[in-house]
């Protein structure tokens, strides 16, 4: 596979700007840059004030396209988001008014105030890229990517996302505080202007679209292929996992891994690929088993027992 140095230029661009944009957090920037190369969709759980809406407007602005953004809450309903068929009497017919939902980058901020109904009609969109309005079917633009965001700790007129709509998130992010040094910093700067009206646009959405076949491109070999399942099937075997995560969650992190792969300038994804991305792409998917969470284990833990039981394929040199 012949990776095009433009296209690589392209991305390192994007990761200095949002790099600059949101400090200190390089890491967790790229998880989510490997995320939009791979055409998944990301949930940015944090607690407020850590930069989560400002790091998705960022990006947004940098890959181009159109860009909508949903504030939720317990009103909205989910005409609000697919649109709705209106009645004209001059032209005798019904026509359809799309939502915000028809769009490249939709950020759902605080998606988990909107209620289960609300959030379940997302779940077309993202995993088929079209909605369904009083029976007609409307595809999506291309390349359409969901990036939402929810605050972890407030309980109070909010909804637990259904574990349907969790597995149709490639990966699950959070941001966390900034270390001591970026947050000085980020006083000390006199710019009074947001972080993201100084980011520039890098691609379109055809660029985009060329990149992220590129990236799907990569080779991954049968032996890391065989690893991948393996880990994936471990989360359904393990005796404190009521449900294990799923084929689509091997996809993936199938998918993760060749774009991080790419994003090394690599042709093959590497055990290192999928190892590194697993837990931001399978411990969402992981519900335990109600024994295990009353003794305080997380997913986190279990998917580290399985990461350490799995072998690692070895690459013999000839």
């Amino acid at each position: 596979m012949d990776i095009r140095s433009a296209d690589m230029q392209s991305c390192s661009f994007i990761l200095s700007q949002l790099d600059s944009c949101i400090l200190g957090k390089h890491e967790e920037i790229e998880r989510l840059l490997i995320a939009v190369l791979a055409g998944g969709h990301v949930l940015l759980e944090d607690v407020p004030g850590t930069g989560k809406t400002q790091l998705v407007k960022a990006l947004a602005k940098t890959v181009g396209g159109q860009f909508r953004r949903i504030q939720c809450n317990p009103d909205l309903l989910p005409t609000d988001i697919t649109g709705v068929s209106i009645y004209h009497p001059k032209q005798e017919a019904f026509l359809f008014r799309p939502g915000p939902v028809m769009t490249n980058i939709l950020l759902a901020d605080e998606i988990n105030r909107a209620t289960t109904k609300t959030q379940s009609a997302l779940l077309e969109a993202m995993e088929e890229g079209h909605v369904t309005v009083d029976g007609e079917t409307y595809e999506l633009p291309k390349p359409f990517t969901l990036l939402a965001t929810q605050n972890p700790i407030e309980f109070e007129g909010t909804y637990t996302l259904p574990e349907a709509q969790l597995d149709r998130f490639m990966m699950k992010l959070s941001l966390g505080y900034p270390a001591e040094s970026d947050e000085q910093r980020m006083i000390a700067s006199p710019d009074t202007h947001h972080p993201s009206d100084r980011v520039q646009q890098v691609l379109d959405t055809q660029n985009l679209m060329e990149i992220q076949e590129q990236a799907m491109a990569v080779h991954i070999d049968d032996a890391v292929a065989k690893y991948l399942v393996n880990l994936v099937r471990g989360t359904r075997e393990h005796a404190q996992v009521l449900l294990g995560a799923s084929p689509r969650a091997a996809i993936s992190l199938s998918r993760a891994a060749k774009a991080s792969a790419y994003l090394r300038q690599r042709s093959f994804v590497t055990p290192d690929d999928v190892k590194s991305l697993a837990p931001y792409v399978l411990c969402h998917r992981i519900v335990l088993r109600t024994e295990a969470r009353m003794n305080g284990l997380k997913a986190e833990s279990i998917l580290q027992q399985i990461i350490e039981s799995v072998k690692v394929p070895v690459r013999l040199e000839r």
